[in-house]
């Protein structure tokens, strides 16, 4: 309050002043609108100030400019003399700048603190979070009083800007031993509390001896300069050394307010006596801090940042260019001063800021499109289901779900509570080493069902999945520091969802497998349900046959009997023997059809000849049909095991057939390679490819039968694609891992090169 009344009660016009001929007269008055407005001009002659004649003020001993004025008796040009009360109404940027905007800024602060105090538990980290930030409150609000050369204000000032770094480093400190990272810089941090008491002794010392005021100013920037620099160079050889995105955050909220200050006015003043920007002006960056912690504790997360500058972080990017961007054309294209300027930054800054963050908002409700540090949480939602039902049993659907929850939510201590309902005891599974054990009641897990998800005081539990004898419920302990948002509970909440259906999936699945396993055991048979699968299956591949049948073979046949029938009563006997040829052709035609499905369904060479001899066949007939040039190298392979001969040549088949259809490529490339274990097939072509989300989603036939021939024999399935450039498709097959083993040997052959 002191301060603040100081500020008031002496406005600052920091006019230049020269002493000519035993007269003062002015040379540059710093507030040109309030001089134009009462038409003060270059060369007026001051006659006194605040009552007392220029001479008997002690400052312009020391620096040529008149500070703090309450009366000003001028002198002008024309010999009239001027009598002018100043307040600090007269002049609506000071009035802002030093009195409102630091009166504002102290408020949030203790709000701020007050807030931290008595809502977060009393850690070193919290205490220091407190001091910090006063601190910073202090020296913002002490600026106008030590611009007025007040005692008091000026030992504050120096004092707390310097006090300010030297409570940072000591958090920084704590903060390297919070997040479990070695303290890269001196091991003692409260030998930099030095700083700050040589700070007020320096201050001490210009005020008893006036003389030496601004040359301690220098002395005082000096330091906070060389701290700064200290404190920055610890956080990035710190990032570069551990790369922890902590400090990343802790770098852009803390460090980034003091740039401006540092850049464009400190450092300007001390080198070249001249400033960017005045200290009002530059102080109001520090208002970022206290906003940034806002953000924090609106999400309860002290040490976890990221969470909302990820969100903000492109918002900033964009609406800081594009502010800059205005900024250049209205310093080109108008005059207006750079106060002015200053304030239009801030207010389209923060203008586009907010837009930007009502549209986020706007996006999730009417849309719902989510955001989290990793992305968009539909696609990460994705991901993760696909991530969970690639497993097939429960235990390792478990671990597998709570490792993606771990990864997504960034939380730690997650684990899985299963609950037994004649013992009434739970059980925790995937428990981390360091975890903490809690009371958890009982009756909360009795009532809780499917989509449930509650908050305790010291974790969140979850409803997974329920059966006769055990429940379970997912528990994350959030250290009463982390507070999952809506965006993260709804994500949780259908991923729980789906978890349910998949455990329900994978006992069903396990039941039947040990079905199998005990019909096996017992006399080899077959369960009824699987014979009528099967049966059911043979009869849909004959309905399948028959209609190809009879939409083409049938329908070409009865189309030849109509013309034979036509011939049997023709009267005209010339026309005949040319028609006759005609309908022989149709046979003919048919004919080959016909063994191209009877090729399709069991190839003739394959049995005879061998499998070469068969993929020979086929790769003339993919020939006489293709546009593209087909390269092929085929190793020649014994198998045992009729059935794999089979499968390469259906899988062949399958690769060309779809390369005719959809790939439009120029070149296509096909080999069979046999390796130590068996044998492999890589498939290469310059067409026009996919994406893989479109194949995914299309449920293609051709691909998902491959996939599924080569999964029967335990082997690897590999598909690369983009749009525009390509596909390649690897195939291995390995001996080990059939039940019937295959000899293995390799006669290499040359490559071929046809053209169609």
């Amino acid at each position: 309050m002191y301060l603040l009344n100081v500020t008031y009660s002496e406005p600052v016009l920091s006019m230049k002043v020269q002493k000519e001929d035993g007269q003062w007269i002015l040379i540059e008055p710093y507030y040109r609108e309030w001089a134009e407005q009462h038409q003060i001009k270059t060369g007026d002659i001051i006659l006194e100030v605040n009552g007392v004649e220029p001479d008997y003020l002690h400052d312009l001993k020391y620096e040529p400019v008149i500070r703090s004025v309450r009366e000003l008796t001028i002198k002008k040009s024309n010999g009239d003399t001027s009598n002018l009360r100043v307040s600090l109404f007269d002049i609506p940027q000071q009035f802002y700048y030093v009195l409102i905007v630091p009166s504002c800024y102290f408020l949030l602060t203790l709000f701020i603190t007050l807030y931290l105090y008595y809502k977060q538990k009393n850690t070193i980290l919290i205490n220091l979070l407190i001091l910090f930030t006063l601190t910073v409150s202090l020296a913002y609000v002490s600026s106008g009083a030590a611009s007025r050369l007040n005692a008091v204000g000026i030992i504050i000032n120096r004092g707390s800007m310097l006090l300010c770094l030297a409570i940072l480093t000591h958090f920084m400190k704590s903060y390297f031993e919070f997040i479990g990272l070695k303290w890269i810089f001196i091991k003692k941090a409260s030998i930099f509390y030095i700083f700050p008491i040589i700070g007020v002794l320096l201050s001490v010392f210009s005020i008893l001896y006036p003389s030496t005021h601004f040359q301690n100013s220098y002395i005082i920037l000096g330091l906070f300069f060389f701290l700064l620099l200290v404190i920055l160079g610890i956080i990035i050889v710190g990032y570069f050394k551990y790369r922890t995105p902590q400090l990343k955050i802790l770098l852009s909220s803390i460090i980034i307010p003091f740039l401006p200050f540092l850049f464009l006015y400190a450092l300007p003043q001390i080198l070249f006596n001249k400033q960017l920007l005045s200290a009002d002006i530059c102080s109001i960056f520090l208002m970022l801090i206290p906003f940034s912690f806002i953000f924090t504790q609106l999400t309860e997360r002290i040490f976890d940042m990221e969470y909302f500058i990820s969100r903000l972080r492109y918002y900033f990017n964009f609406s800081f260019a594009f502010t800059l961007w205005l900024l250049l054309g209205l310093y080109v294209l108008t005059d207006l001063s750079m106060t002015r300027l200053t304030e239009i930054f801030f207010f389209a800054f923060l203008s586009l800021m907010a837009l930007f963050y009502i549209k986020e908002r706007v996006d999730y409700r009417k849309r719902k499109i989510l955001f989290s540090t990793k992305g968009d949480y539909i696609h990460r939602l994705y991901t993760t289901v696909d991530s969970i039902g690639r497993v097939v049993k429960i235990e390792d659907l478990l671990e597998r779900f709570v490792q993606e929850v771990i990864l997504q939510l960034e939380v730690e201590n997650v684990s899985v509570l299963t609950y037994d309902f004649h013992t009434h005891h739970s059980t925790l599974t995937n428990q981390p080493k360091a975890y903490k054990q809690y009371e958890i009641d009982e009756g909360l897990l009795e009532r809780l069902s499917l989509g449930d998800i509650q908050k305790t005081e010291h974790y969140y539990i979850a409803f997974i999945h329920q059966d006769t004898h055990y429940k379970r419920m997912l528990v994350i302990d959030h250290c009463q520091t982390i507070y999952l948002k809506d965006e993260e509970l709804l994500w949780l909440e259908l991923l729980l969802l789906y978890l349910n259906n998949f455990i329900e999936n994978t006992k069903m699945v396990e039941e039947l497998l040990d079905q199998l396993k005990h019909m096996k055991e017992a006399d080899n048979q077959q369960l009824p349900w699987l014979n009528k699968l099967l049966w059911l299956r043979f009869e849909e591949e004959k309905y399948q046959l028959a209609q190809e049948l009879h939409d083409t073979i049938l329908q070409e046949q009865l189309h030849i009997a109509r013309e034979m029938d036509v011939l049997i009563h023709a009267k005209d006997t010339e026309a005949i023997p040319s028609q006759l040829v005609k309908v022989h052709e149709q046979m003919v035609t048919s004919l080959n059809d016909l063994r191209g499905y009877c090729e399709n369904l069991k190839p003739p060479l394959l049995d005879t000849l061998g499998l070469n001899a068969a993929l020979e066949k086929l790769i003339q007939k993919i020939h006489k049909r293709a546009d593209f040039l087909l390269i092929y190298t085929m190793d020649r392979l014994y198998l045992e095991d009729e059935r794999l001969n089979l499968m390469i040549y259906r899988l062949f088949q399958e690769l060309l057939n779809n390369a005719l259809k959809h790939s439009y490529a120029d070149t296509v490339e096909v080999h069979l390679l046999g390796t130590e274990e068996g044998f492999e097939i890589m498939y290469t072509d310059d067409g026009v490819g996919c994406n893989m989300d479109d194949i995914i989603l299309a449920d293609s036939m051709g691909i998902r039968g491959m996939q599924e021939r080569v999964q029967a024999f335990n082997g690897k399935f590999a598909l690369d694609t983009k749009a525009g450039e390509g596909m390649t498709i690897r195939i291995q097959v390995s001996e080990a891992n059939n039940p019937q083993p295959y000899a293995y040997n390799t006669l290499k052959r040359p490559t071929y090169t046809i053209r169609g």
